[in-house]
């Protein structure tokens, strides 16, 4: 489901009551532990963080735009989504996830190549999401993207 929303307090209030509390708290979990120089915006109808243009004039190159994106997360129909960019671009974080997301969580991880899906608002681990949101600064996050599309670029 999208929400049109222009902030994320207005995105928040929207939702169902059964979605609103976790999604306060992935919210508060990824806010939390980001290292500094994110910022939280709108973008795409999700809660992302990104890395503003103050810190990344190039800005996304898909819509420059738009600043970097970093982390989403949504309450879509059957799910609450977390989309986590590093998971995508950067091998060995997603090894680290894999590798620990089963001693968080008892049933199976549910994920695409950056979306990770919640079914079950319970079985959200925010804890290791929290860890997951610490693992990259902004200037990490800025060279691997760069590599990333310099990549995409040679093709």
């Amino acid at each position: 489901m999208k929400y049109e929303a222009d902030s994320p307090e207005e995105y928040l209030s929207q939702l169902p009551e059964e979605r609103k509390e976790a999604m306060e708290k992935l919210r508060r979990t990824i806010k939390d532990n980001l290292p500094p120089g994110f910022q939280e915006t709108m973008s795409y109808g999700m809660l992302t963080y990104v890395v503003p243009h103050s810190l990344y004039p190039p800005g996304y190159h898909v819509n420059p735009k738009q600043p970097l994106p970093f982390i989403s997360i949504a309450s879509q129909k059957n799910f609450i989504a977390l989309y986590h960019l590093g998971l995508y671009m950067y091998p060995k974080l997603l090894e680290w996830f894999l590798g620990e997301y089963p001693k968080h969580v008892q049933s199976k991880l549910d994920m695409g190549k950056s979306c990770v899906r919640f079914k079950k608002i319970a079985s959200i681990p925010y804890d290791l999401i929290g860890e997951l949101s610490g693992k990259i600064t902004t200037d990490e996050y800025i060279k691997m993207y760069e590599t990333a599309t310099d990549k995409i670029k040679k093709k």
